[in-house]
């Protein structure tokens, strides 16, 4: 019950964090906001996110796991409120800030308690089952919030997400144990785990293996349309297919960390990642073909989750909880860096390019990977 409580609360922020972007329209007709601007809901998120974590989770280092969860969901569930309430940007971009803030506490620490409570051969499972919360808002939550979003309004989106927080709240109080072991951390933890080139070296993989999957993900839409002449409904159902190929990834990584260890884990998600990437330069051909792809991208991309949190927690050098805070904001820098290497491609070479230029940000990520090894076992 206690994983499935972690995975739900993860879900809970997954779906907080990715509605607003089914419902950006909505949003920004409300507020009278141009596109620009409306890119700074997620914009804003996303750089509180990585920036207040790592601190965030360093400052309340000393404190209960549990009350930490509690805290973070607190926050959350505010931050929620305050958005679909807000009368003006200004507040909705100050309410998105906080939400980052609360998930930043929150999901690092999951990945903590995960660590904590499974033995050394079952922490991939254990993981990607805790982790499987945001890939099911994804797939479930986001498309589930969006229409009761346009439905009943969009603020109806965030006051579900409100209401799943507190049920997260009073499943933590209720199954996460007071006095759950775990290693004290503080702002000199953070110091120290900054100063660890060998551990930011192990985390930084997290940036360099995600940045070749969003040179292609965050441009699908506009690669889908010029080149398979898709709209929105072939758009959506493919997004769908890489949504459902995650869940599988999510679940397979895990399976395969604990197997086959994190290194070959990862290792094999770079080859194959470098072998599938290069078929999104040779659009058009049969959409059956095109969803094959679509579904070995996503399963290839996310089943390094566990393998990566598992070698972070083990190679790392820094208490578990402050590297795994800087793990999840590798993501976001991960994230960054790829959606603008992908721009960029598409300036200078066309959405053609995106395949190609994927798959060789993914081989850089396999030579992180080897040397970030190497690097970790010399030290």
């Amino acid at each position: 019950m206690l994983v499935f409580i972690l995975s739900l609360a993860n879900f809970a922020i997954g779906m907080g964090v990715f509605v607003a972007i089914g419902l950006l329209l909505p949003i920004r007709q409300a507020f009278g906001l141009d596109e620009t601007q409306s890119g700074l809901i997620l914009t804003i998120y996303a750089v509180t996110y990585a920036i207040g974590s790592p601190v965030l989770v360093a400052l309340t280092g000393a404190r209960s796991r549990r009350n930490v969860l509690l805290i973070g969901l607190g926050i959350f569930s505010l931050s929620a409120v305050m958005i679909a309430l807000a009368p003006t940007a200004q507040v909705l971009f100050g309410a998105r800030a906080l939400s980052a803030l609360g998930a930043g506490m929150v999901t690092p620490v999951t990945a903590g308690v995960a660590a904590s409570i499974s033995a050394p051969e079952r922490q991939g499972k254990v993981m990607s089952t805790v982790f499987a919360g945001l890939t099911f808002a994804q797939v479930l939550g986001v498309p589930a919030g969006t229409w009761i979003g346009y439905t009943f309004g969009w603020q109806s989106a965030f006051w579900l997400v409100a209401v799943l927080s507190i049920v997260c709240i009073v499943g933590i109080a209720r199954f996460v144990p007071h006095d759950l072991p775990f290693e004290v951390t503080g702002l000199h933890s953070l110091g120290e785990a900054l100063a660890n080139w060998r551990g930011l070296l192990v985390i930084g993989f997290t940036t360099s293996f995600l940045g070749s999957i969003y040179v292609i993900y965050t441009n699908i839409a506009p690669l889908l349309e010029s080149r398979m002449g898709y709209e929105r409904d072939g758009i959506t159902f493919l997004l769908i297919l890489f949504g459902a190929g995650s869940v599988v990834g999510n679940y397979l990584g895990g399976w395969l960390a604990d197997r086959i260890g994190p290194l070959r884990t990862l290792g094999t998600l770079c080859l194959l990642q470098i072998t599938i990437m290069p078929a999104f330069s040779f659009l058009p051909y049969a959409d059956w073909m095109l969803a094959g792809v679509m579904i070995l991208f996503a399963v290839a991309g996310w089943s390094f989750v566990a393998g990566q949190q598992v070698r972070v927690v083990r190679m790392s050098g820094n208490p578990p909880t402050v590297s795994l805070a800087l793990n999840a904001a590798a993501i976001y820098l991960g994230a960054t860096i790829g959606s603008s290497i992908g721009a960029m491609a598409i300036g200078a070479l066309g959405p053609d390019s995106l395949g190609l230029i994927g798959a060789g940000v993914a081989v850089i990520a396999l030579l992180h990977l080897l040397l970030s090894h190497r690097v970790a076992h010399r030290g």
